[in-house]
């Protein structure tokens, strides 16, 4: 009987993680491709991993900056490219999650699920930087009543990554649970 509890709980924690991951990386995709990064979508201010766009009183339009204006400003060019790259690398890492998540549950080895907790800490960690490091940098232009869908949408995927990253921690402690203990015969299993 607990060997089939235990079967179940592994079953249903498998499945959580594959919602997980489709759902993260749909929130990414949102964010990212349809929001096109931008996680303050105004008429009069437009601010995203690949804009930085401001309203012009004296032009009576949305200006878009370039780097060295936001250099004028202080914004480091360098720490921007930075927090685009980890962002966007972290969609790549969703995609293939998935799949990393299958290949675990089917070879059911400890070094499997090892590579997809080590995967999906790295993407946890790098969604997490790289957001920071871009809001830290632009903080002088947000106020957090702007803040729309996209960025609502990375903060979604951030903490959708936290619980696979949960899940697959309680993947390992199982693991590790029945090395220790050491999994029953089928004759113990019959009685």
């Amino acid at each position: 009987m607990g060997l089939l509890k235990q079967r179940t709980g592994a079953c249903q924690l498998y499945w959580s993680m594959l919602l997980l991951a489709a759902g993260s990386f749909f929130l990414l995709l949102y964010a990212l491709m349809w929001e096109a990064g931008n996680i303050i979508n105004l008429p009069h201010k437009r601010i995203g991993f690949y804009n930085f766009c401001l309203w012009n009183q004296t032009a009576g339009e949305l200006q878009c900056l370039e780097f060295k204006d936001l250099m004028d400003m202080g914004v480091d060019q360098f720490q921007l490219v930075l927090a685009r790259l980890c962002v966007y690398t972290v969609q790549v890492l969703c995609s293939f999650s998935p799949f990393l998540i299958i290949q675990a549950q089917y070879a059911n080895t400890r070094e499997a699920w090892e590579v997809t907790f080590v995967v999906l800490g790295l993407s946890a960690a790098l969604l997490a930087g790289g957001l920071g490091l871009f809001l830290f940098q632009a903080w002088g232009c947000i106020q957090i009543s702007e803040l729309s869908g996209g960025f609502m949408a990375l903060a979604g995927a951030q903490a959708l990554l936290l619980l696979q990253l949960f899940a697959a921690a309680m993947y390992l402690m199982w693991f590790k649970e029945v090395l220790e203990t050491g999994s029953p015969s089928p004759e113990e299993q019959q009685v």
